[in-house]
């Protein structure tokens, strides 16, 4: 219908909408993909059409969807979070996929589509979950934590579904033998992998890093994930284990982080074309005509998913409360849920109707579920009033410590750093309550006579009974910078005459934080600094009063000799790599440059978004400040701070004047 530079501009224009405005809207991209296949696909406007050649461009995307999950994973983790892993995501995937095959065999589906639609509807939606509970500063809560473990399980889970679902589309009757060959293969190829693939890895990377070339690094990627991809489907099992066999590998070298950032923008990009070839299989029409069972069946599928949950934390020990959250959490279907789906439609396992069916529920049980998950307190407050008591009695426990306290410290986080903290504190005799939403920690410590109780600190309730209002200082002693600004805005509501001092990972929000209202931001990484330039300045043979002296001297600057770096192929890509990071670039003044013989002061550094920190000329051995009157002549180098975008635009305007 259309040639190819059309279709893939047709594509590009519509996902760029589509994705600005469910971002809008707060909802995932991923049902922004999602719309674009619907709307596009044969079964709508028909501008697209459902081939081979997409589908199998598609699953790539599965490929490195299973590769990005094979990173998460590492054995020590695995084995850390054995119970909840294990015992409750296992308990949660048999029971739901037991329910789910039973009826459905009740109403006449065979076995084999019974387990496919039992298998999509146990599996919830990793991206949305994990996205919402970090924006709530969640993640560290009881059914945060719980939530987390349950969808690690079900991940792990869909390498033997994957696995099966090609078993049950053969025609011959001897399944069970292919089955068990199947299994058997990936066991002797995970135990062949696991024993030898780590060091060989670590190897190989060792030499491709050596050559300090990031297309190389990333070729290098591309290529080890496509072939192990390629030696499983050889082996007769889908090119989707391959893929997350070599993330799990990948994730016990030393390239994890490194590797995951390279990899995003593909993986980004081939999702969204998976996702497009699913919206594509959404027949509307018959979404319309049966609008009624869907909706009965969303409601049944949410309440089964969530009330086996809630039952399930009950059992392992937790409160009801907690179940409930944890259930609301992970009522939904999942992105599994699609590649699932795809993968029996494409062995004839499932399809008309009770595909349409099961598509249409799992995609608008994921469209409500970031508008229900942000009530899971107040839902389980209402239907367990135990619940509600309970944290009475945990803000009850922060009251009875705080009441007898003034002129302390509060501690946001009894962590490591909490902890050391807290020990200086004491050596000194300074009264502090230190908060912490780890309830094992909080357990642990307080038995050993620590003054940590349980609380979030974010919450108004928790800072005022731990005596915000008569403490004399309130430290964050965690680098989270979501977490660390609600404190904040508490604190300057309630009590902006309270000193706050905030941990941070680097100087990236330093300035965010004090125009939020912080007394004093410690960057870890520049304090670092600060102590190995102290050490070695000793070591040197220079006077400890000198060193003591130059130390103050930078903190009082606030730092402003350490702000920013000189950026190398070496340094791994970061999650506060962003817009703000402030980075030092050398532009070189040549005598075609635009601003050769102009004086420093004349030149907009300021429109441009960049401040020159140094400048040297070729009869210089070092650097110096440079003064306004300067005239730039050939041979100079200046040397900029600001964000990567403006030094781009900065030294484009030095050398051309644009």
């Amino acid at each position: 219908m259309f040639d190819s530079l059309t279709t893939v501009l047709l594509l590009l224009t519509s996902s760029v909408l589509a994705i600005a405005l469910f971002r809008a809207i707060h909802l995932p991209a991923m049902l922004a993909y999602f719309l674009v296949g619907v709307l596009l696909g044969p079964h709508t406007f028909g501008l697209l059409q459902d081939t081979e050649a997409s589908r199998s461009v598609a699953e790539f995307g599965i490929v490195f969807l299973m590769f990005s999950i094979g990173l998460e994973f590492s054995l020590p983790k695995l084995y850390a979070m054995r119970k909840t892993l294990f015992g409750l995501g296992g308990a949660q995937v048999v029971i739901t996929m037991s329910a789910v095959i039973f009826f459905g065999l009740s109403v006449g589906l065979s076995f084999s589509a019974a387990f496919v639609i039992a298998s999509a509807l146990t599996m919830s939606s990793t991206a949305i979950v994990s996205k919402i509970l970090m924006e709530r500063v969640d993640l560290n809560s009881r059914h945060g934590r719980l939530s987390i473990g349950v969808l690690l399980f079900q991940d792990l889970a869909v390498i033997p579904i994957l696995v099966l679902i090609p078993t049950l589309g053969l025609d011959n009757q001897d399944w069970q033998t292919v089955l068990s060959l199947s299994l058997l293969k990936s066991v002797i190829l995970f135990a062949i992998l696991f024993k030898f693939g780590k060091n060989v890895l670590n190897s190989w990377f060792d030499l491709v890093a050596k050559q300090r070339s990031r297309e190389l690094f990333v070729l290098n990627v591309l290529m080890v994930t496509l072939l192990l991809s390629s030696a499983t489907h050889a082996a007769g099992l889908s090119f989707a284990l391959g893929a997350f066999i070599a993330g799990m590998l990948i994730s016990e070298t030393r390239y994890r982080y490194q590797v995951e950032s390279d990899i995003s923008p593909f993986r980004d990009i081939l999702l969204g074309l998976f996702f497009i070839s699913v919206g594509m299989l959404l027949d509307v029409g018959s979404l319309i005509d049966h609008m009624g069972l869907i909706v009965v069946m969303l409601i049944v599928f949410m309440l089964l998913k969530a009330i086996v949950i809630a039952l399930l934390i009950k059992f392992f020990g937790f409160e009801l409360g907690v179940g409930i959250r944890t259930g609301i959490i992970l009522a939904q279907a999942g992105e599994f849920s699609f590649v699932i789906l795809a993968l029996a439609m494409s062995r004839g396992l499932v399809s008309g109707h009770a595909l349409q069916i099961i598509l249409a529920v799992c995609l608008l049980s994921m469209m409500i579920a970031p508008f229900i998950i942000q009530y899971n307190g107040r839902i389980a407050r209402a239907l367990v009033k135990s619940y509600t008591r309970n944290s009475s009695q945990a803000l009850a426990w922060v009251s009875a410590v705080g009441k007898d306290l003034s002129n302390h410290v509060i501690i946001c986080g009894y962590g490591r750093s909490g902890q050391y903290l807290g020990r200086f504190l004491k050596e000194e005799n300074i009264p502090f309550i230190a908060l912490d939403n780890d309830s094992t920690r909080v357990r642990d410590a307080s038995a050993a006579g620590e003054h940590v109780v349980y609380g979030d600190a974010s919450r108004r309730v928790v800072l005022e009974a731990a005596g915000a209002a008569k403490a004399k200082a309130l430290i964050v002693s965690y680098a989270d910078t979501r977490s660390s600004m609600k404190i904040l805005h508490v604190v300057q509501e309630r009590y902006p005459n309270l000193p706050v001092i905030i941990r941070t990972h680097d100087d990236t929000d330093m300035e965010i934080f004090r125009e939020a209202g912080a007394t004093e931001v410690v960057p870890e990484v520049l304090e670092g600094s600060l102590m190995l330039a102290s050490h070695a300045l000793v070591l040197l043979g220079v006077p400890l009063n000198r060193v003591v002296k130059r130390i103050r001297q930078f903190r009082e600057e606030r730092y402003k000799m350490f702000q920013g770096y000189f950026r190398g192929i070496s340094d791994a890509a970061t999650p506060t790599d962003g817009t703000r990071q402030q980075r030092l670039h050398s532009v070189d003044i040549s005598a075609n440059s635009y601003v050769h013989g102009t004086k420093i002061g004349d030149i907009p550094f300021a429109n441009l978004g960049v401040e020159v920190k140094q400048m040297r000329r070729p009869n210089m051995l070092e650097a110096v400040v440079p003064r306004p009157d300067i005239v730039l002549s050939e041979g100079d180098v200046l040397v900029l701070l600001g964000s990567n975008e403006n030094l781009v635009a900065a030294e484009i305007y030095l050398v051309s004047g644009k």
